[in-house]
């Protein structure tokens, strides 16, 4: 009885339950491996989450002149409207926000100044521990395409320089060398169903292994090779329409200047963006080739070479074969013209500001002209009486150049003391002796005469003697008057007239 009790409860062996034994250890086995799968596959998934979140201490140095719109990019990258330009190195900074793993990072962003006086402060920026980490972007001015190729020439100058001063090892340098050219030489095309290489992938654990199959590089590219990927921003692409208008440039002109910044790119293994801050153009093409290059975000937007003034040309995608079809639309310029005798500087245009001349008070100037009437000579004050036109009579009578001059300067002056009067009796003066009358020229022109002066003595005489009835005494214009009407009477010829009557 306790035998089969024992074989019951399966601690003794037996034909029966041996096999129900095995099979209870074997669930428990399994149970047990799926337990320890289920932790492992939580651990893993711990690890790599850990490691696959966005590294921090990614950076970006932007290089130009003055200008140039640095600032207002990085602005414009961060949603700030309004900003404020710093001097000598600025600090910004990105935010980076990866939605597939809801994590974030800040991408630190140096700005020097467009001053190579200031090109000391990029230890700060850029060392032995951040080189690597570190994307350079050259930004340079649409505006004023004449500066482009010189402009791109000293900045990366001054990047080799201070790469050429730390303190990296021969090994280092050639390792971040030999890593821009697999990044340019694995670049394919994106299509609608394969996105751009390369894909998305962790940085931190990037294979440094040479692929199997690399495309050999041509003859001027990556001839300059920093060591760290670099893109070429070209701001104010809004002004070719600008430069078009009022500099007569035409579209040989952009795709001479595209292929010299296109030649550049391929010696430094650099992409190539035509930006317009001002009509919101590409930002965000600059945006997602950052977070490319540094984070590994996937990338699938084309390259546009159609276009003048929205261009984009990945690093690994254009070629000298390439940069040779620019050349085909070129008319008046050759593709190995000098990049500087033919976009020049236009004259600057000088604007002369006349001065402003202010007026003088009324008082002061009446005065400066009463001054100077009274240094003037007396004789002065009958000259415009003398102007006049002569008489209509001959030139034949000598003696109307008299009546012309002493009468009237005498007249002029009695007349300037008898006041404003006597104007209209000095006016029917003068037409008396300019007129003559048809019927008797000589004898009318005397009583004219007679009666203006008459005329003229009468309102010049004081009123006491007009009232008293004395006689008035003859002034020296009377006097003078009636010498000259005697003098006329005989020496003029008889008239016409009077021959025919006698």
């Amino acid at each position: 009885m306790a035998l089969n009790l024992g074989r019951a409860a399966g601690f003794l062996p037996s034909s029966a339950s041996g096999p129900r034994y095995v099979a209870r250890s074997a669930a428990r086995s399994e149970v047990d491996e799926d337990d320890q799968n289920i932790w492992s596959s939580i651990l893993s998934e711990v690890s790599t989450r850990s490691r696959s979140k966005l590294p921090p201490g990614k950076s970006v140095l932007l290089l130009g002149e003055d200008g140039a719109g640095k600032t207002s990019l990085i602005s414009k990258l961060q949603g700030i409207e309004k900003y404020k330009k710093g001097r000598g190195m600025e600090y910004l900074y990105i935010n980076v926000h990866d939605e597939d793993r809801d994590d974030q990072t800040r991408c630190n962003v140096w700005i020097l100044d467009g001053d190579l006086y200031h090109k000391g402060l990029l230890k700060f920026a850029v060392n032995t521990s951040t080189v690597k980490d570190t994307l350079i972007m050259l930004v340079i001015d649409m505006s004023r395409p004449w500066t482009a190729v010189e402009s791109l020439q000293r900045w990366a100058c001054v990047v080799r320089e201070h790469i050429d001063r730390l303190k990296i090892s021969p090994e280092e340098v050639k390792e971040m060398e030999q890593q821009i050219i697999r990044d340019f030489q694995q670049y394919e095309e994106p299509t609608e169903d394969f996105p751009a290489s390369p894909q998305r992938r962790n940085t931190l654990l990037r294979c440094d292994t040479v692929d199997s199959l690399i495309l050999p590089l041509g003859e001027d590219t990556l001839t300059h090779n920093l060591g760290m990927p670099v893109v070429v921003v070209c701001t104010k692409c809004d002004a070719i329409s600008i430069l078009e208008k009022e500099h007569e440039y035409r579209d040989e002109h952009f795709d001479f200047i595209q292929s010299h910044i296109r030649r550049f790119c391929l010696q430094y293994g650099a992409a190539l963006i035509y930006i317009s801050i001002k009509e919101n153009k590409n930002i965000d093409i600059v945006y997602k080739y950052i977070v490319q290059k540094l984070y590994g975000f996937p990338f699938n937007i084309p390259a546009v070479v159609v276009e003048k003034d929205a261009v984009f040309i990945p690093a690994g995608w254009d070629n000298e074969k390439k940069i040779r079809i620019l050349h085909e639309n070129f008319q008046t310029l050759k593709a190995d013209d000098n990049f500087e005798e033919i976009i020049r500087k236009p004259p600057v245009r000088k604007f002369v500001h006349e001065k402003e001349i202010v007026a003088e008070d009324d008082q002061v100037f009446l005065m400066k002209q009463q001054s100077q009437l009274a240094k003037q000579p007396p004789s002065a004050a009958g000259r415009p009486v003398d102007s006049i036109g002569g008489s209509p009579r001959t030139p034949s009578r000598s003696g109307m150049s008299n009546v012309n001059a002493t009468p009237v300067s005498a007249v002029s002056k009695r007349i300037d003391s008898a006041g404003a009067a006597n104007e209209g009796v000095l006016a029917n003066f003068f037409n008396s002796l300019l007129s003559k009358k048809s019927g008797s020229p000589g004898g009318g022109g005397c009583a004219a005469i007679s009666a203006t002066n008459s005329t003229v003595i009468g309102s010049s005489l004081p009123a006491s003697a007009k009232k008293s009835g004395q006689k008035p005494v003859l002034t020296d214009v009377q006097a003078e008057l009636e010498r000259i009407s005697r003098k006329s009477d005989l020496n003029s010829p008889p008239s016409p007239t009077d021959g025919e009557a006698s």
